[in-house]
C-alpha cells in the first residue's frame, strides 16, 4: 500500500510540476515565509514592531527622504543577532527628522524637520570643548543619516514598508497555527465519526451542523471576546472555527475508505482500531484533507485581517495588514490611497497565491485528469 500511495504521491508531484500558476503560486507563498523569518533582517526599521514614530513626517509618499538626526540610548544593552531578528531591537534611541544642521565650537545645531523651513525652531545639544573635525566626521557617520521612505510613512510618521514586510509574520503566522488546529480538531473528530458511525456519528455531525451553522466571523468574534484580545487568543480562535469543512470531509472520506479489502484484511490480522485508522486509512485519504488545508490558509488570513480591521484582531503596536488598512482606509478620499492600498494588495496577493496552490494541487490528486 506505501508503493501505491508513494507512486500516486509521485504523479500528483509531476502533475503539480506542470501547472505554471501552482508553482509560480507556491513561489510567492515561499518568498512571503522568508520575508516571515527575516523581516527584521530586511526591514529598514529593524525596532521592535517597527514602532519608530516620526510625527512630523507623518503620511509622506514613496520615496520621501530626509535628514534623521540620532540621539543614542544610554542605557542600551547588547542583544544577540537571533534576538535581534525575531523580534528587532529593542531601543530608547530617539529619532529626529530635521531640516538642517551645523556644528559650532561645543554644540550641535539642528532645526526639526518642518514642511515650512522658516517656522522651524533650532535647538541646541551641547558638546565636549575643543571639539575638532575628526569628533565631527565620526559624529556625521554613526548619528547623522539620509534615510529614504521607500513606501512613505504612515499617519504616524512610521516606516510603511517595514510595518508592512513586519506584518507578514502575523499572516504567516496565523495560516500556519489556525491550519495547524483546524486539521488536530477536524481529522479527529471526522475520522472518529466516519470510522465508528452510529450515535458517536450522530453526535459529533450534530456538532458539525451547529458550529457550521454560525457565521465565521461571528463565531471568530465570540471566542475572540471570550479568551481576551491579543496575538495568540486571535490565532486559536480563527483554527477553532476552520475544523468544520475538514472534519465533514474526513468523515466521507472514512466511510468509504473503511469498506476497502486492505482495512477488512487489517482488522483480519487483530490490528486496533487506532492502527488501522492512523497507520492504514488516512494516509490514503489525505489529498483532499491537503487540498482545503491550502485554501484555509488565504481563508484564516482574510478572517485575521477582518478582525484586526475591527479591533480585536493583533493589537497595536503589533504590525497587521488589516490593521494597516484600518488606520488607513480614510486618507483614500484625502488624495492618499496607497496608505490603505498597498498592505490591501499584500492581503490580495498572499491570498491568492494560497488559493491558486489550492486549485494546482486539487488538479494535481484528482485521478480523473
Amino acid at each position: 500500500m506505501n508503493n501505491t500511495q508513494g507512486s500516486l504521491t509521485t504523479l500528483a508531484l509531476q502533475k503539480f510540476k506542470k501547472n505554471f500558476w501552482g508553482v509560480f503560486s507556491l513561489s510567492i507563498v515561499a518568498l512571503c515565509g522568508l520575508i516571515a523569518v527575516f523581516a527584521y533582517v530586511l526591514a529598514p526599521d529593524n525596532s521592535e514592531n517597527a514602532n519608530q514614530m516620526h510625527l512630523s513626517i507623518h503620511s509622506k509618499k514613496p520615496g520621501f527622504t530626509v535628514t534623521m538626526l540620532t540621539l543614542p540610548d544610554a542605557a542600551a544593552t547588547n542583544e544577540s543577532f537571533f534576538k535581534k531578528m525575531f523580534s528587532g531591537v529593542h531601543t530608547a534611541a530617539t529619532e529626529i527628522p530635521v531640516n538642517r544642521y551645523r556644528f559650532t565650537a561645543d554644540s550641535l545645531l539642528y532645526t526639526e524637520y518642518n514642511p515650512e523651513p522658516a517656522m522651524a525652531l533650532e535647538k541646541a545639544i551641547a558638546l565636549q570643548p575643543a571639539f575638532n573635525t575628526a569628533q565631527k566626521k565620526a559624529i556625521e557617520k554613526r548619528y547623522i543619516k539620509q534615510q529614504t521612505f521607500i513606501l512613505g510613512t504612515d499617519k504616524y510618521g512610521r516606516d510603511l514598508l517595514s510595518r508592512l514586510l513586519i506584518g507578514t509574520r502575523i499572516s504567516f503566522s496565523i495560516g500556519f497555527v489556525a491550519v495547524f488546529i483546524s486539521l488536530v480538531v477536524g481529522v479527529t473528530l471526522g475520522s472518529i465519526a466516519g470510522y465508528f458511525g452510529g450515535k458517536v456519528d450522530a453526535f459529533i455531525m450534530w456538532i458539525i451542523n451547529v458550529t457550521w451553522s454560525i457565521p465565521t466571523l461571528l463565531l471568530v468574534i465570540g471566542i475572540t471576546l471570550a479568551l481576551g484580545k491579543g496575538f495568540w487568543q486571535v490565532f486559536i480562535a480563527v483554527g477553532l472555527t476552520m475544523w468544520v469543512e475538514v472534519a465533514r470531509v474526513v468523515r466521507g472520506q472514512m466511510v468509504s475508505a473503511k469498506q476497502m479489502q486492505y482495512v477488512t484484511a487489517a482488522r483480519a490480522l487483530g490490528y486496533s482500531n487506532f492502527r488501522i485508522i492512523s497507520k492504514h486509512i488516512l494516509p490514503n485519504i489525505m489529498a483532499p484533507v491537503i487540498v482545503i488545508a491550502a485554501a484555509n490558509f488565504a481563508a484564516a488570513i482574510l478572517v485575521e485581517s477582518g478582525l484586526s480591521f475591527l479591533g480585536i484582531g493583533a493589537q497595536p503596536p503589533i504590525p497587521s495588514w488589516g490593521a494597516m488598512i484600518k488606520d488607513h482606509y480614510n486618507y483614500i478620499i484625502l488624495g492618499k490611497a496607497y496608505l490603505a492600498l498597498i498592505p490591501g494588495f499584500a492581503i490580495m496577493l498572499l491570498v491568492m497565491a494560497f488559493m491558486l496552490v489550492g486549485n494546482a494541487l486539487r488538479d494535481a490528486f484528482d485521478v480523473k485528469n
